[in-house]
């Protein structure tokens, strides 16, 4: 049973994370995927950030894009998941409303700004195989670092107002939310003040952000997908084949639970309150676990990066 604080309606300095509401029992079982996940994250995208670092081969913009996603995912992961080994191992279910406003601030905004870095990836593959001999007058640095202070200020933009508008919200008793991180959704239900207002405002932003970014990802990969067509040899056309359909399902991993689990929670679908949990983690989870394996490990210049980084 929670601790029940504030029986009026103050706003509230504490509040308690579930974890996963009904799994419970579970949580040390959940705990170990988690947990491993967690630590495949670290491991990847640190040893990436240091190949890429180390390596003036791979000085070039995809690579660029891919350290950009590295650091996003490093942070995405490391705001949620060892608070949430804390409420699974040591049942450490309080977080102060700072904390939670700040995870919450960064979980999002770091997820609007990985989505940007991916649009940009996208982009970055459609100049390399469809316009290969201008690739570097066209992405040049300047170019690449505008495009990340762009998806950069993007999330902070859309973000700030959302942080903001829950700070000034009276938060209503019992201080239960029923989720394993501050997610804005779930920590929502507590507001006892009119959220009208914050709902559609982040249902409007997530809708924005994962379909257009979403379709222009699409589209840059069936422009890329018209230009392997083209190819003449076999072998080129399945390297390209297989690059971007590893890319793609990364991209799906992270678009597809997403927005499942803030439509599912907007639109009271009688999903079991812990798929949903699970689906909004699976989305913080497998995709940083998951992009430094399949950009990293698949691409060749990386893979020669490591041998000579780990050989010195």
């Amino acid at each position: 049973t929670m601790p029940h604080s504030h029986p009026t309606n103050t706003s509230l300095s504490e509040l308690h994370l579930t974890g996963i509401p009904g799994l419970q029992h579970l949580h040390h079982w959940i705990s170990i995927p988690f947990c491993i996940m967690y630590l495949l994250t670290l491991a990847g995208n640190s040893t990436l950030l240091c190949v890429i670092k180390a390596e003036p081969r791979l000085h070039l913009p995809m690579f660029f894009f891919l350290s950009m996603l590295a650091v996003i995912d490093l942070v995405m992961s490391t705001s949620i998941t060892p608070k949430m080994l804390g409420i699974f191992w040591f049942h450490l279910t309080a977080i102060s409303l700072d904390a939670c406003l700040t995870q919450m601030y960064f979980v999002h905004a770091f997820s609007v700004m990985e989505s940007g870095v991916l649009v940009a990836m996208a982009l970055d593959r459609y100049v390399a195989i469809c316009n290969p001999l201008r690739y570097l007058s066209i992405l040049t640095s300047p170019v690449v670092a505008a495009i990340g202070l762009a998806a950069l200020l993007r999330a902070v933009v859309f973000m700030s107002p959302l942080t903001f508008q829950i700070r000034h919200l009276p938060l209503c008793s019992p201080a239960v939310v029923g989720h394993s991180y501050c997610e804005h959704m779930a920590v929502l239900k507590l507001a006892c003040g009119d959220a009208a207002f914050s709902n559609t405002y982040s249902l409007s932003v997530s809708t924005y952000v994962g379909s257009l970014d979403s379709l222009l990802i699409a589209l840059s990969y069936a422009l890329i997908l018209r230009a392997v067509l083209n190819l003449s040899s076999p072998q080129a056309r399945k390297k390209a084949f297989s690059t971007c359909g590893s890319h793609l399902c990364v991209m799906a991993l992270f678009y597809i639970p997403g927005l499942l689990s803030m439509y599912m929670e907007r639109f009271h679908q009688e999903l079991p309150p812990h798929v949903q949990v699970l689906l909004a983690d699976i989305y913080l989870l497998i995709p940083p676990a998951f992009n430094p394996l399949i950009y990293g490990i698949k691409t060749k210049q990386i893979r020669d990066g490591a041998r000579k980084v780990i050989s010195r």
